[in-house]
């Protein structure tokens, strides 16, 4: 993710031997996962952590400076990170976190705040990825060998936002789609073998932020949702035409991706902005917006949120976990938890890491019930190698394990009950 001065973009050392994965068909393919939301599809996880939390599967160093999260496939893993003066993908052994190989994709560093930002996209063949610096390159997944690479400035008309692009690219079928932003449209597609353009959004121009797209099925349409500092818009993923928009005003850094069910889109973002909620419906193949509720309830800086059922949770910049009501609005109970920062969810529980702004400060990891009937927490982690930075990577649950990086390192935990 997103490591910024004035925004964002992210106990028992005892090593276990290395546990046998368990491995979904769908995988845990790129950001958020493969619906983007969040939400892990274990089950069988640990209700309750033991004192100074679960055990350390194992961790590894050498992945660079990077908020960037991991996408899983198969028995490998990949994240982004600055290594050896290059914005890199690194590919790691899912089984015990050996670095495989390393492909360098483009420029290191950034604009106050260096290190890779966006998470890869992977189909267990291919492997694609942004830099900080607009490079979108497409390398495979056995060996790291580029196959195509693009700039999204000098190819799409993209213009560079001012803490550099933190996207990570949406992997959709055979298209993967990004946001390069500027006066040759806002949104871009390409087909993932060759990187040839399918189509770019000229009738949608808005400026490149912070977020990453969310593809969501409305009105029996396939598009993609995207949020910037100046407004929330619908993309047909057919032929990048807008489908319909809604005036949106951010401040200073736009980062959350969107959450949508059931013909209700919310947004939020933080610096005081708050979060919206849009009813959007369509007739004859128009669509039309209407906002439902806004306000400053939640203002979530970078550290998602994750929608369970009918209510939303999320680590406020108020510094506490919220539970909110999805259709209204309506704060349901909150909670100082490990204050600012940034959520998943498995198997009924919300995995909530703090991002502490000490320098070397302590980070806390705790597992909550995902329950609208108040907070319970079921464990807790003081994790271990910390970095001198805010810790915003966003954790993933996956395959029975709890990933957390921490710019260079990546700790793995076993969540798996026995």
């Amino acid at each position: 993710m997103i490591r910024a001065t004035a925004f964002a973009l992210l106990a028992s050392l005892f090593v276990l031997p290395a546990l046998a994965l368990e491995t979904r068909d769908t995988g845990w393919n790129q950001w958020r996962g493969p619906n983007r939301d969040g939400i892990s599809p274990d089950t069988g996880l640990l209700k309750e952590w033991p004192a100074g939390g679960p055990p350390l599967a194992w961790k590894t160093t050498g992945i660079g400076e990077g908020y960037s999260s991991v996408s899983i496939s198969g028995d490998k893993l990949f994240t982004q990170g600055d290594v050896g003066g290059s914005s890199s993908i690194i590919c790691l052994k899912a089984a015990d976190g050996k670095i495989v190989w390393t492909a360098k994709i483009g420029e290191a560093g950034g604009a106050r705040d260096p290190g890779s930002r966006g998470t890869p996209a992977t189909d267990g063949t291919l492997v694609f990825a942004i830099s900080q610096g607009g490079d979108l390159v497409c390398v495979e997944a056995e060996g790291g060998k580029v196959k195509w690479q693009k700039s999204l400035q000098r190819d799409f008309g993209g213009k560079r936002p001012g803490w550099w692009w933190s996207e990570s690219p949406l992997l959709d079928g055979d298209l993967v789609v990004c946001t390069p932003g500027g006066s040759k449209g806002a949104v871009v597609a390409l087909k993932k073998e060759t990187g040839e353009p399918a189509w770019q959004s000229a009738d949608f121009k808005d400026g490149a932020h912070y977020t990453s797209l969310l593809p969501a099925e409305i009105g029996g349409v396939r598009q993609y949702v995207i949020l910037t500092a100046e407004s929330v818009a619908g993309i047909a993923a057919k032929d990048g035409k807008v489908l319909w928009r809604a005036d949106r005003k951010g401040k200073t850094a736009v980062i959350p991706t969107p959450i949508y069910k059931d013909g209700l889109l919310f947004v939020t973002s933080g610096y005081g902005v708050g979060c919206n909620a849009f009813k959007i419906t369509a007739d004859g193949g128009q669509f039309k917006t209407e906002e439902v509720y806004s306000g400053k309830q939640v203002k979530n800086h970078h550290g998602g949120v994750v929608l369970v059922g009918d209510h939303l949770y999320e680590l406020d910049d108020d510094r506490k976990l919220k539970c909110v009501e999805f259709k209204t609005g309506k704060v349901v109970w909150e909670d100082k938890c490990v204050g600012k920062g940034s959520i998943a969810y498995a198997d009924g529980h919300l995995y909530c890491r703090g991002e502490t702004s000490e320098k070397g400060g302590a980070c806390h990891i705790a597992l909550v019930e995902a329950s609208p009937q108040g907070y319970k927490e079921s464990g807790r982690i003081e994790q271990p190698d910390r970095s001198a930075t805010a810790a915003w990577a966003h954790p993933v649950v996956f395959g029975g394990r709890l990933y957390i990086r921490d710019m260079d390192v990546l700790l793995c935990y076993d969540v798996k009950a026995k």
